[in-house]
């Protein structure tokens, strides 16, 4: 039986890492690792990955989906909802502000020469974290091949969810022939339920509002960025949602800390104000927790599985690699300058040579030093 948490605790690791999350889903569990493994040791690296691989089995906001699963495991459903609720209301709080001040004025506020640091700083905090993740996740020379074919397949477009379900497929298919066990891997099938709203008519009433983002919530795998494709397709190329307003809430789900999805909560507040904003939100994420209550009972019953286990195994590497294609293709979109490199240089040397150093710091180094160089 895991250790519990208090509740007080949770919400208070998730509201920081709430409010100092920047840099998306891969940072976002870079800074989680640091608080529940190595600050608060609430659990092992291990059992970090099972929850980090499951997570990535389900539709919807990885990181937010990783805050909700730690929480449920240390504190039950109150700690599912305390978590969860901490870690996207800053997000929404700061892009909800963001909506207004948009709406009224027509612009954003200059923000480039600080994200200008921020992103080096996040490679380097991303590094630190999926390193020892990297270390515990290659158990065999197979699994080290597989990380290695999930890494470059991700990088060549391959679409992620197929390489998350294809590696623990193929490591449960041998397993099979192997051993020629019985087991099933039905009960982890990924949950798209909700999929006949597919054809959901777009409208700007706050009714159909809800339907079209708990639609997105329940079936949409990957980044945000195809989060931000999906709505390109369905309400800029339908004519609810100007390009300029998508590309600006892009910019506002890039440099707001937290989930990228809550870049919906602008959304919804350029469609149809403050109630669109909050129906827009309640849908997008209600999902995350509706799944990750139906799936977190299931994965004790993985681990102690012989070709469960070995199927969850594949997915950790999976998800392993798949983070460190993200991390690498954004090192070669940010690292374009010395400037940068210098940023991610001296980032990296903390991140190594100083553990105890909070993450925030170095992401709030990262954009002094971005505003000091860009100037």
């Amino acid at each position: 039986m895991p250790e519990k948490v208090h509740l007080k605790e949770l919400a208070k690791v998730f509201s920081k890492l709430g409010i100092i999350g920047f840099g998306g889903p891969a940072a976002h569990i870079a800074m989680m690792r640091e608080e529940v493994v190595v600050k608060k040791q609430w659990m092992d690296e291990q059992h970090f990955l099972d929850l980090l691989g499951a997570t990535n089995l389900i539709p919807g906001p990885n990181s937010t989906e990783m805050a909700i699963h730690i929480g449920y495991d240390k504190a039950g459903w109150k700690g599912l909802i305390i978590a969860g609720l901490c870690f996207i209301l800053p997000a929404i709080f700061i892009t909800g502000i963001l909506a207004y001040f948009y709406k009224t004025y027509g612009q954003l506020p200059q923000v480039q020469p600080f994200i200008y640091g921020i992103k080096p700083a996040i490679i380097a905090v991303i590094i630190g974290a999926i390193f020892p993740l990297a270390k515990k996740s290659i158990k065999s020379l197979f699994l080290a091949l597989l990380g290695l074919i999930v890494f470059v397949a991700s990088l060549i477009g391959i679409n992620e969810i197929i390489l998350m379900f294809g590696a623990g497929l193929l490591a449960y298919l041998l397993f099979y022939f192997n051993t020629k066990s019985h087991n099933t891997i039905q009960s982890i099938m990924p949950l798209t339920f909700l999929t006949f709203f597919q054809d959901t008519c777009f409208t700007t009433t706050n009714m159909n509002l809800f339907w079209v983002f708990l639609k997105i919530g329940s079936i949409l795998y990957g980044s945000g960025y195809v989060l931000f494709a999906f709505l390109d397709s369905e309400l800029v190329n339908t004519g609810i949602l100007s390009k300029q307003q998508l590309i600006d809430a892009i910019a506002v789900g890039q440099f707001t800390p937290g989930p990228v999805f809550s870049s919906v909560t602008f959304i919804g507040f350029q469609i149809n104000g403050i109630l669109g904003a909050l129906i827009s939100t309640l849908a997008i994420f209600l999902p995350s927790f509706i799944l990750v209550a139906l799936l977190k009972p299931l994965i004790k019953k993985l681990r102690n599985s012989k070709g469960l286990s070995v199927f969850l195994d594949a997915v950790n590497i999976a998800s392993v690699a798949l983070i460190l294609a993200v991390c690498f293709t954004m090192s070669k979109d940010t690292l374009t300058n010395w400037q940068t490199l210098f940023i991610a240089f001296i980032s990296s040397i903390i991140v190594f040579k100083f553990k105890k150093i909070n993450s925030a710091f170095i992401v709030l180094g990262g954009a002094l030093l971005g505003y000091m160089l860009a100037l």
